[in-house]
């Protein structure tokens, strides 16, 4: 794969240079959109104010509701899918700066955060037509504090490499809600289920189960985020739940938040 890279100057949107190193862009998405796979210079912080992506890395696949954003390293291969139109609020930062700040070791990898109200509204306040430049300045320092404290992996699914465990995560993905036994995703890759579930433990650090069970919960979230009128009963059936009380407690288990109040949020 043939992977560009994309000058910031090039993005289209709203545009805001502090002039030491620090770039933000807010710009609206349509549901639908595919930015493929890209890197940047620039590390980032992508948030969407409203709406609801997915991030691709080669790492996994990082569902990013209205409640979380995502860290990029400079140079990092990803693709951004749109699931729900949003309003996406992106931080850029030169190497340079963060050298300067001391911030280069401890974000060198792709993670996402949950955004507390504080990160939020600090986020929105960098686009602020009033902001001046030292507000930016404590704005900024206030957002990458922010980040350490809020980091969170719940919406992560991690992607193995291993090219039958692959091949069995990307037959799960395809159909999620699916009655994924292991045992004929063994057969249908061409090894046996201890293998396929040694591999999958030591490639995503989950049992496949709970791996199976955060894609199933993903699905949930791009169904919710996508399909306004979708009530949780349905949703629950439609994802093989046999309660709605059963799925609640999955969704709650890795979100942090029930069905319910996720829609509400979304």
């Amino acid at each position: 794969m043939n992977i560009a890279e994309k000058p910031i100057a090039a993005i289209l949107g709203r545009r805001i240079s502090t002039g030491d190193g620090i770039h933000m862009i807010a710009k609206t998405y349509e549901k639908g959109v595919r930015l493929d796979t890209h890197m940047h210079r620039e590390a980032q912080l992508v948030y969407a104010a409203r709406g609801t992506m997915q991030v691709t890395t080669p790492k996994g696949r990082w569902l990013v509701p209205p409640d979380r954003a995502v860290w990029v390293p400079a140079l990092l291969p990803h693709a951004i899918d749109v699931l729900a139109d949003i309003e996406m609020r992106t931080l850029y930062f030169d190497l340079a700066w963060l050298k300067r700040e001391q911030r280069s070791v401890s974000l060198d990898a792709e993670f996402v955060v949950r955004v507390s109200p504080l990160l939020h509204q600090a986020i929105l306040a960098l686009f602020d037509d009033h902001t001046t430049s030292e507000r930016t300045a404590l704005l900024v320092r206030l957002t990458m504090l922010e980040l350490h404290q809020a980091e969170d992996s719940a919406t992560f699914i991690p992607l193995p490499h291993e090219p039958r465990c692959r091949r069995a995560a990307d037959i799960v993905l395809a159909d999620p809600t699916g009655d994924h036994e292991i045992e004929t995703l063994a057969r249908t890759v061409g090894t046996s289920a201890r293998t396929l579930s040694r591999l999958f433990a030591a490639e995503t650090q989950l049992s496949f189960k709970s791996w199976c069970q955060r894609a199933r919960i993903a699905a949930a979230i791009e169904k919710l985020s996508t399909d306004v009128n979708l009530s949780v009963k349905q949703l629950a059936s439609d994802l093989g739940y046999a309660s709605v009380p059963a799925f609640s407690h999955a969704f709650r288990q890795v979100t942090g938040k029930t069905p319910t109040a996720f829609a509400e949020k979304a």
